[in-house]
């Protein structure tokens, strides 16, 4: 209850101000009722959704509106109000400066109506962004293609196509034929092999069931494997006993297996093509933190031996950097999602790459080189509690292995 009266207090704040920069702005009435409408809309329905909503904790679509909503709104206000805060400031301290030095008032409505303009003008930037990114943002897909060149690979895979996906986040889909347009995507890669590492659901294996049938088309020549992520375990949700939950993350798998993956649990197989082969190592989630570190190296290398060629697959990225790196055995490349890019950032090739979850991971999209060895960083292919992507678009990953020079 307290935290829904902070954020009462706080909403009311900011939306004040916001009301303040539209009257300053028009004297048309109809407008400052619209606002105050929209707002108590805005801020009730998140309420609701989040302390009554269907299914406690799980974030579904009706959820993810209701925060991407409050999200879009609040960039409004989140602008304007250290504009007009600010312009506030100076014009209380010029006012006592006119009242004790120079005995004047000094008045100028004309300037709080440019100010209020400014502020409205900045704030409409990310407020259409973020709507921008749930309208069509979040579907945005896109091929990004990498070459990367090992002096080690074997021959036999010299040209070998990787593609990766990762964190469908199925719970969060409301579109089916965007969803269709993706897999089809994918396929059209047309890689020998297909990886997907992890968070497959948002939290509940029944979330799947709807796209199964859709999912169960991704195919490639030498299959399709995958692991599991942090949010594949049901672990952000409360479930009526410890079964359920084993009963849910064991319906997910068995939904995994049943669409043709093959799940990696700590595990390994070798991919053959003429007489040589590669390892594919996949383990649980290991997360840095609080996030469930069920990975295991050892166990999943068990006959994997120190000199074959590896690929690993690891939901979480910060499993390479606090693991994988400086593990005795060397992995050429290892593949992960997990960050998404927060959904949120600026790119631009060959310019800029920003996004604020650089603050929380070193490693958050595209491809990074250490000693020798690659981890690339899927954006994902879904999203999640936002419902919605800006500049930060969802992806697959088109990984072609080369024999060579280790320059990629």
């Amino acid at each position: 209850m307290l935290r829904w009266i902070i954020f009462i207090v706080i909403y009311i704040i900011f939306s004040f101000y916001g009301l303040q920069a539209v009257k300053t702005v028009t004297k048309a009435s109809w407008l400052h009722y619209l606002y105050i409408v929209l707002a108590i809309i805005i801020a009730s329905n998140f309420i609701y959704q989040f302390s009554f909503g269907a299914e406690g904790r799980v974030l579904n679509p009706s959820k993810s509106y209701a925060f991407g909503i409050l999200l879009a709104f609040m960039s409004l206000n989140l602008v304007i109000v250290p504009i007009l805060l600010g312009e506030d400031i100076i014009r209380g301290a010029m006012g006592l400066y006119d009242k004790l030095v120079t005995k004047e008032t000094l008045d100028i409505p004309s300037r709080r109506k440019f100010i209020s303009q400014i502020a409205l003008g900045v704030a409409a930037i990310p407020f259409a962004s973020l709507l921008y990114g749930m309208y069509k943002g979040k579907y945005r897909f896109r091929v990004l293609e990498y070459v990367l060149n090992f002096e080690d690979l074997p021959d036999a895979f010299d040209g070998y196509r990787i593609t990766q996906i990762s964190d469908i986040h199925s719970g969060s889909f409301d579109n089916r034929k965007k969803i269709e347009y993706g897999v089809d995507l994918i396929n059209e890669q047309k890689s020998d092999v297909i990886f997907f590492t992890g968070d497959l659901v948002n939290n509940k294996a029944s979330e799947m069931v709807p796209w199964t049938n859709l999912f169960s088309k991704l195919s490639a020549k030498d299959g399709v494997y995958s692991v599991l992520g942090n949010h594949d375990y049901g672990d952000y949700v409360d479930w009526p006993s410890e079964d359920a939950k084993t009963q849910n993350l064991a319906d997910l798998i068995q939904i995994q297996k049943t669409m043709g993956y093959d799940v990696l649990l700590n595990e390994s197989r070798f991919i053959e093509k003429d007489g040589q082969r590669i390892a594919v190592v996949g383990v649980e989630n290991w997360g840095k933190g609080g996030f469930k570190k069920a990975g295991d190296l050892r166990k999943a290398t068990t006959n994997v031996d120190s000199n074959d060629f590896k690929i690993l697959l690891s939901h979480d990225p910060s499993h390479w950097a606090e693991c994988v790196i400086n593990d005795d055995y060397h992995y050429h490349l290892t593949l992960s999602g997990h960050t998404h890019g927060m959904q949120f950032g600026i790119e631009i090739p060959g310019w800029i790459k920003w996004s604020p979850v650089k603050w929380r991971y070193k490693h958050w999209a595209g491809i990074y080189e250490e000693l020798g060895q690659y981890i690339n960083v899927n954006r994902g292919f879904g999203y999640l509690g936002y419902p919605g992507r800006v500049g930060i678009w969802p992806e697959v990953t088109v990984i072609t292995l080369k024999k060579g020079a280790n320059n990629a």
